[in-house]
């Protein structure tokens, strides 16, 4: 028997990306990758799966040097929307910088991503569609993240931070 990948047909996309964003909620990324990795193949810039596939990478970061930042990166800047470029790079950095927190990483290193998920969370908002405030959700939060970390670890990182101003430069 020859081991290789199957093609799935361009009927079965809408069925797939379905499925993909069932495994994506039951917390299985790489089933989601996966799938996205199948439709990708068939319809190279689709922009749902190219969308899902980011995230589900995005699901599996640990902060480690293991995470493939660079993966979820290439899916996002394939997005055609300057809004969807704009606001799942920031999310990108958001989780890059969450998953760093996780591993335990010092504030000088982690504050820095936060930066640059909230200056394209900024972008995004300037071009967004009337009824979308994900970006301006997506600023909020980051900026409750920092001010939970405003005491005694984050305090010297955080003294220049104003989150009414925007993040620092």
């Amino acid at each position: 028997m020859e081991i290789r990948l199957k093609p799935i047909s361009r009927v079965g996309i809408a069925s797939a990306i379905s499925k993909a964003e069932l495994y994506r909620y039951l917390n299985e990324p790489g089933e989601a990758e996966s799938i996205c990795l199948d439709i990708l193949a068939v319809e190279p810039s689709h922009q749902t799966a190219l969308r899902l596939l980011g995230l589900a990478i995005t699901d599996q970061f640990t902060g480690k040097m293991s995470d493939r930042y660079a993966e979820a990166e290439r899916a996002f800047n394939s997005l055609t929307s300057e809004y969807e470029r704009g606001y799942y790079s920031g999310l990108l950095q958001e989780r890059k910088a969450k998953a760093q927190l996780q591993a335990g990483r010092p504030p000088h290193t982690v504050l820095p991503i936060f930066e640059d998920a909230m200056r394209l969370f900024e972008k995004a908002e300037r071009v967004r569609p009337p009824d979308n405030d994900d970006a301006i959700l997506r600023w909020n939060r980051c900026v409750r993240l920092l001010q939970s970390r405003a005491g005694a670890e984050w305090g010297k990182e955080m003294e220049h931070f104003d989150a009414s101003e925007g993040p620092p430069v």
